[in-house]
């Protein structure tokens, strides 16, 4: 058989790549607002947001070990993204046994687990593989204004001080973590195929993390604000964390739109349309 490049998904991106951008903003913030009202409508206990969300980050991760484990190489991942994934984890899973203690904690260990196996694959296992000069974005530029930004506004809980501040901390370093792995696929202007696996899954993830947060604003509205009263410190809270979720979502939405345009292009066999990819990451200014 030959190549199918006049597929239907070819098409429909085709089209939407001739388009000007004021119509390519309508067309994705109508998608978007689409994709929200059937999650509303569709899903009734909004916890599932939040499962799913961390169920496709460790699935992401799972990639990630696969490859390390089959190619033997660390190529195109970014250690630092592994060390900022991991600190936010560790300070979630401490806050989830200390807050909840249900399938959310279960979930963040999997994941931390996971997570650390693949920083001692990349920092000793696999060293060689590992191009420190291409993975150069300073950690300190996310921790420390998330850390100085939780100081000033985390949630009012019933909980100790510690707890609320940490709980603020890993919410916002959750949402700029990914940062580093964009410099790197940007600094090497290219991207592996398990590497963009791993990141359009974070990216997946982060929508549903957002949807969760949209919809519960909706809610507050809808009680008047009194989740606001009893949740947030001094109004800000809930608005903070949303939009934390809206960063990472926006940072890797543009990722996720050419990873779908390659996708078609691998099963089509079609080169061509994986290299805009390449050159889309080219173009980013992390």
């Amino acid at each position: 058989m030959g190549r199918r490049r006049n597929s239907s998904v070819n098409v429909l991106f085709g089209w939407v790549r001739r388009q000007s951008m004021k119509v390519k903003t309508f067309l994705g913030v109508t998608s978007a607002l689409s994709s929200l009202l059937a999650l509303k409508f569709l899903v009734k206990d909004r916890k599932h947001f939040f499962v799913a969300s961390e169920v496709i980050h460790v699935f992401g991760i799972m990639v990630l070990i696969y490859k390390l484990a089959t190619q033997k190489t660390c190529s195109g991942l970014s250690l630092k993204t592994q060390e900022l994934t991991a600190m936010f984890l560790a300070v979630r899973l401490y806050c989830s046994f200390v807050m909840e203690g249900d399938i959310h904690t279960v979930l963040d260990l999997v994941t931390l687990v996971s997570t650390v196996w693949v920083i001692y694959m990349i920092r000793f296992k696999l060293k060689s593989t590992y191009n420190k000069e291409l993975d150069n974005f300073p950690i300190y530029y996310v921790a420390v204004p998330s850390a100085i930004l939780a100081l000033l506004v985390h949630p009012y809980t019933k909980h100790s001080v510690i707890s609320r501040i940490s709980w603020a901390f890993c919410v916002y370093l959750e949402s700029v973590s990914v940062l580093p792995q964009l410099r790197l696929m940007q600094n090497a202007k290219m991207v592996e195929p398990f590497t963009a696996h791993y990141v359009f899954a974070l990216g997946v993830a982060r929508f549903l993390g957002c949807a969760h947060w949209i919809i519960q604003c909706e809610i507050v509205y809808e009680l008047g604000g009194k989740y606001l009263y009893l949740v947030g410190s001094g109004f800000l809270w809930l608005p903070m964390i949303l939009i934390a979720e809206v960063v990472q979502t926006f940072i890797l939405a543009d990722f996720c739109y050419y990873y779908i345009k390659s996708c078609d292009g691998w099963a089509t066999g079609d080169v061509a349309v994986f290299s805009c990819l390449e050159l889309r990451i080219q173009a980013w200014k992390v």
